[in-house]
């Protein structure tokens, strides 16, 4: 008798036990959805609208003659590099170990990037990053664009 009841309160515990376990792993992760979801709202909120003043083309080659235009200011830089990303983000796949020959305008554009004198090192590292995300394939190649372009860069 006195076993049977012994048996019985461990069953029991090891319910409570593994409720509270089942609590402890599934219902932070509602509270958890609920933070990224208000994060997620909060940057969509915050992010830094393109300037509805002027209005940029989205094709790459006008894009790349803004990126080239030594006078162009931070902000426009930064405008036509998101642009460049949003539309034109991704490069056709390798051609074996060699690059595409689409690849070569977004190493020009990481190029000239890096020596324009309105460049900052966010504008760059944010199009680098960005860009290496989307073509994880030429990550390399990338890097190295950048690396002749900072190189380059007068002092």
């Amino acid at each position: 008798m006195e076993t049977e009841l012994i048996v019985e309160s461990i069953m029991g515990l090891v319910a409570v036990l593994a409720f509270l376990v089942f609590l402890l792993f599934f219902i932070p992760n509602d509270e958890k959805r609920e933070r990224e979801k208000k994060r997620e709202e909060e940057k969509v909120s915050s992010a830094p609208e393109l300037s509805s003043q002027v209005k940029m083309p989205t094709d790459l080659e006008s894009l790349r003659l803004i990126i080239k235009d030594k006078e162009s200011s931070t902000q426009t830089l930064g405008e036509a590099l998101d642009l460049v990303i949003k539309y034109h983000g991704t490069v056709h796949t390798k051609l074996g170990i060699r690059a595409h020959p689409d690849f070569d305008v977004y190493a020009d554009i990481l190029f000239t990037l890096c020596r324009h004198r309105n460049a900052s090192k966010d504008i760059i590292l944010k199009f680098d990053k960005a860009l290496a995300r989307l073509n994880p394939d030429y990550k390399e190649d990338i890097n190295e664009a950048v690396t002749k372009g900072l190189n380059s860069r007068r002092v």
